[in-house]
């Protein structure tokens, strides 16, 4: 009970933090973030477009990161789109959250990582959404799958507390 108190706390703690500090322009590091938020929004969209194209079959039109169908649907993927918030976060929670730094060097990569590839399995469903029932776009957007990086981080750290925290 005690790890899940953490947990909020601490998530909570990160997430009113960053959006203070976004709402201020990331000073002091503003170029180093917003190079970030470029880089990762650049490969996902370049990963996500690929996968509904050649995975997916679908047929787009691609324009600076942003995806079109002949539905006159589109996906544009900002720099809020990035995922940049959610990866600090799981990193953030784990550094401050309590266990043997030596797996901390190997399970923060493998769990950004993982996090960035949870954002592609966002954009993509979106545009399978986006596709075969549009008129739910923006609840699954919203309601739906940017909840689901908080289930992803969320059993991140539960895998770290019940398998690795304590061996």
């Amino acid at each position: 009970m005690v790890d899940v108190a953490m947990f909020i706390l601490i998530t909570l703690a990160i997430h009113f933090s960053y959006r203070f500090w976004a709402a201020h322009q990331y000073f002091p590091i503003q170029g180093v973030m917003s190079s970030m938020h470029e880089f990762l929004s650049d490969a996902l969209f370049k990963q996500s477009s690929w996968i509904i194209q050649h995975v997916l079959g679908m047929d787009i039109t691609t324009v600076e990161r942003t995806m079109y169908w002949q539905n006159q649907g589109y996906i544009a993927i900002s720099h809020g789109c990035s995922g940049l918030k959610q990866i600090i976060q799981f990193v953030l929670l784990m550094m401050f959250f309590p266990g043997p730094w030596k797996r901390k060097l190997w399970y923060l990569p493998l769990g950004a990582l993982i996090v960035h590839f949870t954002n592609i399995f966002r954009i993509v469903g979106l545009a399978v959404v986006l596709v075969s029932v549009p008129d739910y776009w923006k609840f699954s957007h919203d309601y739906l799958f940017r909840p689901f990086f908080y289930v992803v981080i969320f059993s991140l750290w539960v895998y770290w507390v019940e398998k690795l925290k304590k061996k």
